[in-house]
């Protein structure tokens, strides 16, 4: 027989080393730019701005930190009738945005066809000019003399407003209205845009599905579109509410002195009385209102899945 032979013992197979983890850092560095830019620009002067709500002086002899805190309940206890009217104006201006731009957005989601493109367009086209000629050109519209305010009394509209204290006599400009206006409409691209987004996402077998069910349209829409169009509704009243309750060019040019919001209180005593650390102490307030004010709302909303 022959013999037969042993095969040789396998080298071991050498050992692999872990693959390097190439471009670890590269999200980093990625967001390095954004991170500078939020410092510099949005936590150093919110510090800078901490730190003047604090002091006391004057101009002329220099302000100093004395970490003088009571400016705060200074500033709340002289002016707090602007912080509710802020509050009321920006809130009428949100509810109305809401009231016009669902159907808006729900037209150009599921009905505008061909013409969503274009009626997209007129819709930012407001964009295309500046804040300041659009607020300007309110004052044409809301004349006392114009074609708005005759419609208006010849339909007894302001017989109405005028008892709810939004208009005086046969006037609209200088009056909460003409305020609330044009909040309203400097704002309402910033509630028809999360809308739109939010309602052209939902699926719309959904709608044929509840159709199926026999449920009715309203039903559909009480059932199915509303509450997945929730985050755009919450995204929208947030950029329509933050932004109006700062705001100061409306109440200063359709306004009057007796719809001066906190905005123009704070710009007021930046630029005309100079009291830096009150005007700051304002801001901070304002701000704070408003952080507690969407918190509270995000949570009772019941989304946190913002557009």
């Amino acid at each position: 027989m022959a013999a037969v032979t042993e095969a040789p013992p396998l080298a071991p197979a050498p050992e692999k080393k872990p693959p390097r983890k190439r471009g670890r850092w590269t999200p980093y560095w990625l967001l390095l730019p954004g991170i500078l830019w939020l410092i510099i620009f949005f936590a150093l002067p919110m510090i800078y701005q901490g730190s003047t709500s604090i002091q006391t002086g004057s101009l002329e002899d220099g302000y100093k930190v004395t970490w003088h805190f009571s400016t705060y309940w200074d500033a709340v206890s002289e002016y707090w009738p602007q912080f509710v009217r802020s509050g009321l104006y920006a809130a009428a201006a949100t509810i109305l945005c809401l009231l016009l731009g669902y159907p808006l957005a729900y037209l150009i989601a599921f009905r505008a066809g061909r013409w969503r493109n274009l009626i997209m367009i007129l819709v930012i086209a407001p964009f295309f000019t500046s804040f300041l000629i659009r607020t300007l050109a309110w004052k044409t519209i809301l004349a006392d003399s114009g074609p708005v305010v005759s419609a208006l009394n010849t339909l007894h509209v302001l017989d109405v407003t005028n008892w709810l204290g939004w208009t005086s006599g046969d006037r609209v400009l200088a009056t909460p209205l003409a305020v609330v206006c044009g909040l309203t409409y400097n704002f309402l691209p910033f509630m028809v845009l999360p809308l739109y987004t939010s309602l052209e996402r939902i699926d719309g077998r959904l709608h044929e599905a509840a159709g199926d069910l026999y449920a009715k349209p309203f039903t559909t829409f009480r059932k199915v579109t509303f509450p997945l169009s929730m985050p755009g509704v919450v995204s929208g009243t947030l950029l329509t509410f933050i932004p109006a309750a700062g705001d100061y060019v409306n109440a200063e040019l359709l306004g009057s002195t007796d719809t001066r919001m906190i905005g123009n209180v704070i710009q007021t005593q930046f630029l005309r009385i100079l009291d830096y650390p009150t005007a700051a102490a304002l801001s901070f307030v304002l701000m704070a209102a408003i952080l507690a004010m969407v918190t509270i709302y995000i949570r009772k909303s019941g989304t946190e899945d913002l557009v």
